[in-house]
């Protein structure tokens, strides 16, 4: 079986068949289960929503898209998109088990911070059939937690215990959800800090973990830059030791992105519909993939020219 890192680079490589305006339904699409966060981390996207959204995605609606992708190709389906999927573990795990044994989905993927992720949710996503379990683990102490994470320290210390409750629930119950984590890369001190935290309360507990660049955020994390004295990259340039060019954004051509509210979109930081491309309330998941606005957006990303369209700003950076 691929490793988490290998999978992440088949994603964020664009292969011959999808450097097209119009390409084949994408491999991997990650879908907004519940677009509400317990964070409020000052280098996410999610800080632009004015108000954080009340309702969870309909399961009629997930249903329904899920199956079309499956039919289209899709191999790949990540249960969160932006918010924190286990701010409805009910949902979340109706939502594994439906991709799994109804659809056969071959890889169910969910990236979580951990601190809401209590034990008896654990191990029903696990014995639902989660393929891969991801940790994003940013801060190295309580204090920095608090700073960058906006939220009590308390939730400093519970997501550690459920990263280590979860390796645990797996050996206990056997079952096959691999466990990762992902650090943002920071510079000097702060790197050597993370670093002594993930082999403590991390590295231990996980299969295996990977680091990430600091992402601009389509462009949101450049205002807290000054705040947090962090640089991003511009786009998204995939995880540290296989970093992909800005241009053409591989997030517009191998994989969807689904907000709770069923709108698809281009961008895989896109928290306030500035990218959006096409509403699977009204199309099927295919007409909105190559959607007209969808078109067009790619054919700028393909001639490395964005300027006049909504990734500008991003790429930019």
């Amino acid at each position: 079986m691929a490793t988490i890192t290998e999978r992440i680079d088949n994603i964020t490589r664009i292969p011959a068949e999808y450097q097209r305006a119009a390409p084949p339904a994408p491999r991997s699409v990650k879908i907004e289960i519940s677009p509400r966060c317990n964070y409020r981390c000052g280098f996410c996207a999610l800080r632009t929503r004015e108000q954080q959204p009340k309702w969870d995605m309909d399961f009629g609606l997930f249903s329904r898209i899920t199956r079309e992708m499956r039919e289209a190709g899709v191999e790949e389906i990540g249960v969160f998109y932006l918010g924190e999927s286990f701010m409805n573990p009910r949902l979340l795990v109706d939502c594994i088990a439906y991709l799994k044994r109804e659809l056969a989905m071959p890889y169910v993927f969910l990236t979580s911070n951990a601190s809401m992720a209590f034990p008896e949710a654990l191990e029903e996503c696990m014995k639902a059939g989660l393929d891969s379990l991801k940790w994003s683990v940013n801060a190295a102490d309580e204090a920095q937690f608090e700073q960058v994470m906006g939220v009590s320290g308390k939730l400093f210390h519970r997501a550690l215990e459920n990263i280590a409750a979860a390796w645990d629930a797996r050996k206990r119950g056997g079952w096959k959800t691999g466990l990762y984590a992902s650090s943002i890369r920071y510079d000097g001190e702060q790197l050597e800090r993370m670093q002594a935290l993930l082999k403590e309360r991390v590295l231990p507990y996980v299969d295996q973990h990977y680091w990430l660049p600091l992402y601009s955020m389509g462009a949101f994390a450049t205002q807290r830059e000054a705040e947090l004295g962090y640089r991003p990259t511009a786009g998204n340039q995939g995880r540290l030791g296989a970093l992909r060019a800005p241009l053409p954004c591989w997030s517009a051509f191998t994989e969807g992105h689904v907000t709770a509210e069923g709108k698809l979109s281009a961008c895989c930081f896109d928290a306030t519909a500035h990218w959006t491309m096409g509403d699977l309330n009204k199309q099927s998941f295919m007409e909105a993939w190559n959607s007209a606005p969808f078109v067009q957006l790619r054919a700028a990303h393909l001639k490395k020219d964005v300027r006049g369209t909504v990734c500008e700003q991003c790429i930019a950076y």
